[in-house]
């Protein structure tokens, strides 16, 4: 028997390692799932530090084209075609030139080539082009100490620019969170459930404040530690990785909304 979705559902996904698979990049596994969700009318928001355009290939791939998606680690939202209203004004020139000004040896994306991060990453050439087509964040290497590094971040943080740290990348922008981002597009969704789910430190802070959340297994890298809400249920784990235990876990998780 198909399980009853709730009604005023919103999923927030993180992608790579997530609802993609870390090494292949697949989500064929999450595929009947995607289905269930929008045969039920559930938007599905992508959240990842990947950027709009990137975010618009893999929307039209799994389905979810219409739909905002909080792109560049919460820097920014990239509204769907059914949200006319988007236009945040991109901060990214402004951001490389005060990263430039501080003469470091950060290596962002804006002063690397497309085959250069293409090298890095192992993307196809296209898709690191699309990965260097940023709007309010940037990306990169730190290639000095890390007493430089320090005094670096203090010198950006005095200019109202953060860091995160991510899987590969040192990440620097104007602010914003996958957080703060979810409880914007919740409010505008209209949403009476939100439901996040991640696998990496960056994804820590959305899941906690969902209504319910799910840690995907992470096979790769230092996954994350146990999140306020797990002892009472409120967040759940995934037993495998990547979009099999994305969707194993969500089955898990709307089989108990509906019991």
């Amino acid at each position: 028997m198909a399980i009853k979705i709730p009604r005023g559902l919103v999923i927030f996904t993180d992608l790579d390692g997530t609802l993609l698979d870390h090494e292949s990049y697949d989500f064929a596994p999450a595929r009947p799932m995607l289905a269930r969700l929008a045969m039920a009318g559930v938007p599905v928001v992508l959240a990842s530090s990947k950027t709009a355009a990137e975010i618009a290939l893999w929307q039209e791939r799994m389905g979810l084209t219409g739909w905002p998606a909080i792109v560049e680690n919460g820097a920014g939202i990239s509204a769907g075609t059914d949200d006319p209203d988007a236009g945040e004004q991109p901060t990214y020139p402004r951001l490389c030139r005060a990263i430039a000004a501080a003469r470091v040896p950060f290596r962002g994306f804006a002063t690397m080539t497309d085959a250069d991060l293409a090298a890095l990453t192992g993307l196809p050439l296209g898709e690191a082009r699309l990965a260097r087509q940023r709007a309010w964040s940037e990306p990169g290497l730190w290639q000095g100490d890390a007493a430089g590094l320090a005094a670096f971040l203090a010198k950006m943080a005095a200019e109202g620019i953060t860091a995160r740290r991510g899987g590969r990348f040192l990440t620097l922008s104007y602010g914003g969170t996958k957080a703060a981002r979810m409880a914007e597009l919740a409010e505008r969704l209209n949403a009476r459930l939100t439901v996040a789910l991640g696998d990496a430190p960056n994804d820590a802070e959305m899941i906690a404040a969902a209504s319910r959340g799910i840690v995907v297994k992470n096979d790769h890298g230092p996954g994350l530690p146990p999140l306020p809400g797990e002892s009472t249920g409120r967040i759940l784990r995934s037993r495998t990785a990547g979009p099999t235990g994305w969707a194993e876990a969500l089955d898990t998780l709307l089989s108990g909304l509906a019991g």
